[in-house]
Parts: structure tokens; sequence; C-alpha cells
């Protein structure tokens, strides 16, 4: 079992348009609307993969809840005033994407009591917990700190998928896996990360600072991972190049390839769950909206072996 944590879900419209033009009428070839949230997108990817999976979130009781169980998901709803915020996205055919994303439901401090026990109480039964996304309106910035303490001592492991603040107070909270893209990882450390070289010295400096595995999201530039339990082996792999149509939860994606990975059976290194993490974030890119791969979807064959990072990668201009 994993079990998610999204604090600020959505539902999340996908408008495919043939060009993006301000201040026109512009006429939809297609939409959808999926539930969305990045540790909802993480659950929504483990339920097409057979894993079982619970989603923890404030609200969605409706439209969001039906959504998730229609796709395999079981929702955990706790209580939260309002209506689900709605994420519009538009797509041009090159992929570009223009997103609009409404404020999330603000919650008291009882109500985030509430989520927080709620998230321990289900980390009982877990192997991983996955705290990710945005924190909602109001909420002190802590909070994806405040689940990885509650879940220690639970027995799971808890990964986090933040950035801001929220993402550095969630890193001295001391959780096993933090998954940063690259501009989130240099807001973190305070400096511009121009090189995989820069890229692996953060993520080392994290794991020598007590983060378990550090694994970065690079887009076009495939992922990169440091294994605190390997004594800080690094690993860096990227995908054959890949048509894009949405990069709307591609990271997310990622993220949830990795553990599928790491979950499985046997003895699953690092470096072979690295190469499915980033399988599964290139076959969302090439997928509509925030729909999420599944097995069928996912062609590791198409991702080059992992091996030790080039420090001379030049990351300008790449995508994070």
């Amino acid at each position: 079992m994993i079990v998610t944590v999204t604090p600020n879900p959505s539902l999340d419209r996908t408008v495919e348009i043939p060009e993006l033009i301000p201040g026109a009428v512009l006429r939809a070839t297609t939409h959808r609307v999926d539930p969305g949230g990045k540790g909802v997108n993480v659950s929504r990817v483990l339920a097409r993969f057979g894993r079982p999976t619970l989603a923890v979130m404030p609200g969605g009781a409706g439209e969001l809840a039906e959504l998730l169980r229609r796709a395999g998901v079981q929702p955990v709803c706790t209580p939260a005033e309002g209506a689900t915020r709605v994420n519009t996205a538009l797509v041009e055919p090159d992929g570009t994407t223009t997103k609009v994303n409404e404020p999330g439901l603000p919650l008291s401090a009882a109500e985030v009591d509430t989520l927080v026990d709620t998230v321990r109480v289900h980390a009982a039964h877990a192997a991983w917990v996955v705290t990710a996304g945005s924190i909602p309106v109001g909420v002190p910035s802590d909070l994806h700190g405040r689940i990885v303490a509650a879940v220690r001592g639970t027995g799971a492991r808890v990964a986090v998928d933040t950035s801001g603040e929220a993402l550095r107070a969630a890193v001295a909270a001391g959780p096993d896996l933090v998954k940063p893209n690259v501009a989130e990882l240099a807001e973190l450390v305070g400096h511009p990360l121009p090189r995989l070289a820069d890229v692996l010295a953060a993520a080392r400096d994290l794991v020598s600072g007590g983060i378990g595995t550090v694994l970065v999201s690079m887009g076009a530039a495939g992922a990169l991972v440091v294994d605190g339990a390997d004594d800080g082996a690094a690993w860096h792999t990227a995908s054959l190049p890949t048509p894009v149509r949405s990069t709307v939860g591609a990271g997310d994606s990622t993220l949830a390839g990795y553990l599928i990975a790491l979950t499985g059976a046997g003895d699953v290194k690092a470096a072979d769950a690295l190469v499915h993490a980033v399988a599964c974030g290139a076959a969302a890119v090439g997928l509509p909206g925030t729909a999420v791969p599944g097995p069928a979807d996912v062609d590791p064959s198409h991702v080059r072996p992992a091996s030790a990072p080039d420090a001379a990668i030049d990351l300008t201009g790449e995508a994070p």
C-alpha cells in the first residue's frame, strides 16, 4: 500500500486548442477533466499499475472522489469547507501549455490537524507515504514537514514532492526521499544549477544532510538519483526523444514510476528504478492533459541504461 497526501487537490480541466491567441475567441479541439494535484496523480499512476493506494486530501468528497474511484484509487477525504478548485490547462499542438490554477480551499488549524492525524493512521498500514504539491491558502508552509514527522515511527517511509518554503521545511524534517525538479532544487540551495555536475553536487549535499534519496527530474535531460542507502551512489538517464502532447503530471509520473519499481519483487536497485521512473515520465508527456500512463504506455527500452552522471552535460535551456 502506498498512501498519497494532496493538501491542495483540484479538478484539472485540459483544453486543446490550435493556437493561444490573447483576446481571441478560441475553439477547443478536445477537452477532458481529470482528478488533479501531485499526490492524486501519483495515486492514479499506481492504480493503473495495479498497486493499492489511498489518496488522502482535504475536501474533494464530490466529483473529485468519484473520479478517483473510477480510476481505481480509494479517496480519503478530510473535512474542508468549500468547493474543490478547478485548474485549467490550455495546450497547443507543440505541447506548449498555459495553466490557470485557482486558489485552493483555505483550511483551519483544526482541519489541518485532522488531515495530519488521518495520514498518521493510514501510514501504519503503508509501505510509503507520498506527500506532495502546494500548500492551501493560509496554511503554514511546514505542513509537509509535519506530515513527515507524523509518519516517522509508523513503519512507513515518506517521500516529498513540493517546492519553495514548503520543500525547505520538509527537508528539515528528514524524509526518506525528495523529488524536486531542477528549478525547485536550485531555489532550495540558493543558486543556479546550469550543469549536471551542479545538480549532482546539490543532491549529494542533501543526502549528506540526512535525506535518504534525492530524485531530480530534468525534463528532456531525464532524471538523476543519488541513493544514500548505497553510499551516495549516483545515476543518470534520459529517454529517447519523445513527442510532447502535455507536460502536466510528468514529474508525478516519474515519482510514481520510481516507487513502483522500488517496491516491486526482489531487490531493486536505484539505477533500475530510475530507468522505470524516466520511462513513466516520458510516457506521460505523450498523453493528453493530465492523463497518466499505465503498463501498456511505458517502454523502458526507450530509455538509455542508467550510468554515472556525465558532469559536463549542460542543462541550460532544458525544461526542468
